[in-house]
């Protein structure tokens, strides 16, 4: 009989056959590795995010192959390029019309800052109208930086309590951003 000791174990309640562990991570877990992602691309960053998709980069592997093209059925808004003041509100109603729990990824300089377009009719970053979890940089960022963005929002969606979003600061936040 071979005694294989596992090099890190979990905290539960084991035995002969079976082990358990709390509600909450086995939900983060398969949050975490079946992400629907809804890519709003606007701009040359909707050309890395499909050099992602594609073959080579595969982001099929981290559990996010569905792309979601309906709000409704997602649960990660990935932000891509240029957003004008004109598009703002039609982006917050594509939030406003995800399920909970859903996570914001802003994806290139022109959606988190707005990049070199700093005019009267670009928005200066989606974090003016929406919460953001996870910027990636770059004009246009790598493939391999879209890669180590999604496994961050995989590590939030792993690690957030199941309660979490009914909690007092997370709603004092999103009435910061006039969200209910």
């Amino acid at each position: 009989m071979v005694d294989i000791k596992p090099e890190y174990k979990p905290e539960g309640l084991e035995g002969a056959g079976y082990f358990a562990t709390s509600l909450s991570k086995v939900v983060g877990l398969a949050r975490a590795n079946s992400l629907w992602p809804l890519p709003f691309a606007t701009s040359c960053c909707g050309i890395e995010f499909m050099a992602t998709m594609a073959s080579h980069y595969d982001l099929a592997r981290f559990g996010s192959e569905r792309l979601s093209f309906s709000p409704r059925q997602a649960d990660l808004l990935m932000v891509m390029g240029t957003i004008s003041k004109k598009l703002g509100p039609v982006l917050r109603q594509v939030y406003e019309q995800m399920a909970e729990p859903k996570w914001v990824l802003s994806m290139g300089a022109c959606a988190s800052t707005g990049g070199i377009f700093d005019t009267y009719s670009v928005l200066q970053g989606i974090d003016r109208i929406m919460p953001v979890d996870v910027y990636i940089p770059g004009c246009p960022p790598r493939p391999e930086q879209v890669l180590e963005g999604i496994l961050k929002i995989q590590e939030l969606a792993k690690n957030e309590d199941i309660r979490r979003r009914h909690s007092p600061e997370y709603k004092a936040m999103l009435a910061n951003y006039g969200l209910e």
